[in-house]
């Protein structure tokens, strides 16, 4: 059964209780440009899409942003560089912490009101503190409304990337959306995501039928598979990759923009966090080896925060609460080297 808990003001009540100002619109403007430009080959730069697993608590999220900002400043020629901000967190059993959204403090119960106004908050702060605006993931597509004036770059992770109504949801965002492969590693069905992504469509949304004209910006993100023995399989490997741009080619009816961003944790790193700096290192090499490899590998995906690791609950400010992270130091490090070999 459903028990009924709190009645949710509508996402317009939301945005116009905590709106986005001229000013920091402005800047947000700026940065989506930047991003599709990248995506859709206007822009010889790589996106690198980094920050913490979740974020679950603001204060050292803010800090984090802020840091980053001052990194952007030495790699903009190169680097286009968007926080991480996460807000709602996927669980493979269904049950734990599932993220600011519906948690705002992970140690007491959901109460997605106060979670709505603390994620709105910090994404405005987060924008102007640093100059950055930022990633969240499309977890629940519905959800999408309250924040999508405020962000840059979409995810759709690989337990999503099969679902109807992600995909449609996907066709009418304005913004780069990356659609990581399905958890099975399935090409084809990546590449299935993405044409429905780019494609109108027409269907329910927010209590509107509506009509959208399909994300020529929507791309593949290839974060690893999981083997039928719950083995994690890397798949940003040379060979993949061109699989990948095998599928773009050969969609029935083309795609727009081929473009794969390299998702370095999760199935790719076996949630070793530490390996993420080599699996970067190799596709920065790969870049180096071959053209085609070059003109579809748009950029990175790092998780990352003030301190390297996790832990289970929120002791160590700046710390994941969630899967391990890299440290700031090694953050600043790898960015510098992509910027580099970019």
């Amino acid at each position: 059964m459903f028990e009924k808990q709190n009645l949710i003001p509508s996402a317009e009540e939301f945005v116009a209780e905590c709106p986005l100002p001229a000013r920091l619109a402005a800047v947000k403007a700026e940065r989506d440009a930047l991003a599709r430009d990248v995506i859709a080959g206007r822009s010889n730069k790589l996106l690198v899409v980094v920050g913490p697993c979740s974020a679950h608590e603001s204060a050292p999220v803010l800090e984090y942003v802020r840091r980053l900002g001052e990194l952007n400043e030495r790699v903009k020629e190169k680097l286009v560089l968007v926080p991480r901000i996460y807000t709602n967190k996927p669980r493979t059993k269904g049950v734990g912490y599932k993220g600011m959204f519906s948690q705002p403090d992970p140690e007491h119960g959901e109460d997605i009101v106060k979670g709505i106004r603390t994620i709105r908050k910090l994404l405005l702060d987060a924008i102007a503190e640093s100059g950055l605006s930022a990633a969240d993931e499309m977890l629940y597509p519905e959800n999408y409304a309250y924040v999508q004036d405020l962000l840059t770059y979409v995810a759709v992770g690989a337990r999503s990337s099969e679902n109807q109504m992600h995909r449609l949801v996907s066709s009418g965002i304005e913004l780069p959306v990356g659609v990581k492969n399905p958890m099975s590693g399935s090409i084809p069905v990546l590449i299935n995501s993405i044409f429905a992504a780019q494609s109108p469509q027409v269907f329910k949304y927010q209590n509107y039928q509506v009509r959208t004209s399909g994300n020529p910006y929507a791309h593949a993100v290839l974060r690893g598979r999981v083997d039928n023995y719950g083995n994690d399989i890397p798949n940003y490997h040379y060979e993949t990759v061109m699989q990948v741009l095998d599928g773009y080619k050969n969609a029935e009816g083309g795609l727009s923009h081929p473009a794969v961003i390299i998702d370095a944790n999760h199935s790719n790193s076996g949630k070793r966090f530490k390996q993420q700096i080599r699996i970067v290192e190799e596709v920065l090499q790969n870049r180096i080896y071959d053209a085609d490899f070059k003109r579809i590998v748009k950029g990175f995906m790092i998780e990352s925060f003030l301190v390297e690791g996790c832990q289970k609950h929120d002791e160590v400010f700046g710390k994941s609460i969630t899967d391990p992270c890299l440290g700031w130091e090694d953050t600043e490090r790898l960015i510098l080297d992509i910027a580099e070999k970019a």
